[in-house]
């Protein structure tokens, strides 16, 4: 196997312009039919389920977990009572509460069935996909917000080797999304800063 050559500057600057210019396409493409976009949506139900006094709950595999893990934190840093699916203190779901649920290539059974559990409990769901017409889990959202990006249900169209493989680009505009997502949530419930800041763990 050959050795790689190292990067230089220039280089790493134009691999992460690419990058950078793919996750924002993602942004700049219409969402599916008239559905309002993930990001109105998502604070609209946040900050709604907030107001009556609901939790949140976050669900995801792979990846696509991990971006909600990180915004699960985050809205924790906000004051939210949010909570990942599955760690050892996570309360019952019920009618208040909001489920924040991702199936970037339309289905997972276990995202079908958090979200079947999570109805049943009288939760809203929202669910995060890029096939919001024909994807298995849609069945179980109260609203859908579309991120129309690459997955792994239709990354072998492009020949050759791609930049962001498999799931990357959808995974990077959820990135993004949430980073935008706390950004207006921390206008619309008027948190400063250094209130965000106060709520960071210290058992570091």
């Amino acid at each position: 196997m050959a050795k790689p050559e190292e990067p230089n500057t220039s280089e790493q600057a134009a691999l992460a312009d690419q990058i950078c210019n793919h996750l924002t396409s993602v942004f700049t493409t219409g969402t599916a039919t008239s559905t309002p976009p993930p990001l109105t949506i998502l604070v609209e139900e946040i900050s709604s389920a907030y107001g009556r006094g609901g939790k949140i709950f976050v669900y995801g595999v792979g990846r696509e977990g991990l971006m909600l893990k990180a915004l699960c934190m985050r809205l924790f840093h906000l004051g939210l009572s949010a909570h990942c699916v599955f760690d050892m203190t996570t309360p019952p779901i019920a009618s208040p509460d909001l489920l924040i649920a991702s199936a970037g290539p339309g289905g997972f059974s276990t995202v079908d069935a958090i979200c079947g559990v999570a109805r049943s409990g009288g939760a809203r769901v929202v669910l995060l996909t890029a096939q919001p017409e024909t994807g298995a889990s849609v069945k179980y959202a109260s609203v859908v917000a579309h991120i129309p990006a690459q997955t792994m249900a239709d990354d072998g169209i492009e020949s050759g080797r791609a930049l962001l493989p498999m799931g990357s680009v959808y995974e990077g505009a959820m990135f993004v999304l949430f980073e935008m997502v706390v950004y207006k949530l921390g206008e619309v419930l008027g948190r400063s800063s250094d209130e965000i800041r106060s709520r960071h763990t210290n058992l570091e």
